[in-house]
């Protein structure tokens, strides 16, 4: 009796294990989404506040500012990454001081399990963990060679045909990096 017992209790606790595991790897997505407008369709982004909540704050936070207003994807490279410019450098209008004040900050990084595939919203950064401030990807695929180390902080839930249109944009190798022209 008390075998069955602790094999019952052993299974459970597999079991809650495994659904931890899957939940880590399938975040649940807040109820908030923003909508990017681009020249070839729409993308609708949901975010996971449970995941990166000081990311998610700070993307809000620039979003709500009008900060990505005519900002735009500096890089695109297919089946990889579409780059979204960093707010300083990469809009076409002039910044209030609050926005600049906004885009100047960095989060720390909020590294997960969740896993980089196509769809996912993820930090760019420079070398330093904690260096993120505006600029992130659309993954165009999957890059496991980024889990862990790029905080994930959505992932796009309507627009993947407008995704599919700018991986067919023309583009220029500059060094390592694939720009649109």
């Amino acid at each position: 009796m008390w075998i069955r017992g602790f094999s019952f209790w052993i299974k459970g606790c597999t079991l809650l294990a495994l659904i931890s595991v899957i939940s880590a790897l399938k975040p649940e997505l807040g109820s908030t989404r923003v909508v990017f407008q681009t020249n070839y369709g729409d993308i609708e982004f949901g975010f996971f506040p449970t995941v990166a909540p000081k990311t998610v704050d700070h993307i809000f936070k620039l979003v709500r500012l009008g900060g990505y207003n005519t900002n735009h994807f500096f890089r695109v490279d297919k089946g990889f990454v579409a780059q979204v410019a960093d707010v300083m450098g990469g809009r076409s209008a002039p910044m209030n001081e609050e926005q600049k004040r906004e885009a100047k900050k960095t989060v720390v990084g909020e590294f997960s399990e969740v896993k980089h595939v196509r769809g996912i919203l993820s930090m760019g950064r420079y070398d330093d963990p904690d260096s993120a401030s505006s600029s992130f990807s659309i993954l165009l695929g999957d890059a496991p060679h980024l889990d862990g180390k790029y905080a994930i902080f959505g992932r796009v839930t309507k627009g993947d045909e407008t995704l599919t249109k700018l991986e067919q944009l023309p583009t220029r190798k500059e060094g390592i990096f694939v720009m649109v022209y």
